[in-house]
């Protein structure tokens, strides 16, 4: 008897061939930034390499793979997917890793500090983007990374910005680069000036721009204050929602200016910013069982690894060095601002 094929025979494998071109599509370069990220964690385990926190190691190895040996095209697709679909998930991930009672411990005091100075940092750091004549995306996303949480909120924020890669990467390196700086010299300037435990605290938490760079120079000073530094970091990583929000709605308000027809201009809704507050609330009911912290957080960085790792195989270097000085001078001043600024509330209030 002969087989006849039907309609529904004939969509069934549409759709298998669609999956099936989708999925090998997507794939190669998906594994490509996947075991870049692997090879980031792993690089960790080196000796003085432990400081460097696995995204910013995953940036940096997929830029030298891309400017010295080439990403090739089959893999595009994957690292494009990488970009958008796997950042996403990693920072709805994110919000796993904070709770509401985080924030009650650090104070009204301590949290209006830390609040204040995120301010305080992006209006500061725009200003001076304007003044050096710093393109206004790039500016945005030094401003984010360096009032919030370092290449996380770079990344985040360019949801709603789109900037170039270029501009993303730049971005990461100065966050890289004056948080590294803050690691090292907060814990001599501590001593110094003879901070207490709480205050050296929050003032890592409320300045430093990466959390791994904040647990290294706050724990350099005793147990309490690592602690304490730790959580006023983490209450500054929980504004990463509010913010991009606002700059989500920021663009879309430019986007109804520039085409004139609101319907016509599409807003660029972060939805995962949402999942990373639902993420937040269900961490702070306690119904998440402590035995899986160690899985999330670690799932989180390998996805947020991988997500940079694509966006250094997308990053041209020539395109980076075409930047000039400027952001750099940007980037130092976010970062004297945000340390002084800091510091002398932490020794008013604190």
């Amino acid at each position: 008897m002969a087989y006849t094929i039907t309609d529904r025979d004939t969509g069934d494998l549409d759709a298998r061939s669609f999956f099936n071109t989708t999925a090998g599509s997507i794939l190669p370069g998906l594994v490509l930034a996947a075991l870049i990220a692997a090879a980031s964690f792993g690089l960790r385990l080196i000796p003085g390499v432990g400081v460097l926190s696995p995204l910013i190691i995953a940036i940096l190895i997929g830029m030298a793979f891309h400017n010295l040996i080439g990403t090739p095209a089959i893999a595009k697709p994957g690292v494009s997917f990488s970009l958008k679909r796997v950042l996403r998930a990693g920072i709805v991930l994110l919000g796993l890793q904070l709770t509401a009672q985080q924030v009650i411990a650090v104070g009204g005091v301590g949290v209006a500090l830390i609040i204040v100075t995120l301010l305080a940092t992006f209006a500061f750091t725009t200003w001076l983007g304007r003044a050096l004549r710093v393109d206004a995306g790039l500016t945005q996303l030094i401003a984010a990374g360096s009032s919030i949480c370092g290449a996380s909120a770079v990344i985040a924020t360019n949801t709603v910005t789109r900037a170039r890669d270029e501009d993303v990467a730049y971005a990461v390196a100065c966050v890289t680069i004056f948080g590294s700086l803050s690691m090292v010299l907060m814990p001599l300037v501590g001593g110094l000036l003879n901070t207490g435990p709480h205050a050296f605290g929050l003032w890592t938490g409320t300045s430093i721009h990466e959390v791994a760079q904040v647990v290294a120079a706050a724990y350099a000073r005793g147990q309490e204050s690592g602690e304490f530094g730790t959580i006023a970091k983490l209450t500054r990583v929980m504004m990463l929602a509010p913010m991009v929000l606002m700059l989500g709605a920021a663009a879309a308000s430019r986007l109804r200016k520039q085409g004139g027809d609101s319907s016509r201009a599409a807003p660029p809704v972060p939805w995962f910013v949402l999942g990373f507050v639902a993420m937040v609330g269900l961490a702070s009911t306690g119904w998440v069982p402590e035995v899986t912290a160690p899985f999330t957080t670690g799932t989180t960085q390998f996805l947020l690894a991988t997500a940079l790792a694509a966006m250094g195989l997308e990053t041209d270097m020539r395109k980076l060095a075409a930047e000039g000085l400027r952001p750099a001078l940007l980037g130092a001043g976010a970062w004297i601002f945000i340390s002084l600024f800091s510091l002398g509330l932490v020794l008013m209030l604190a």
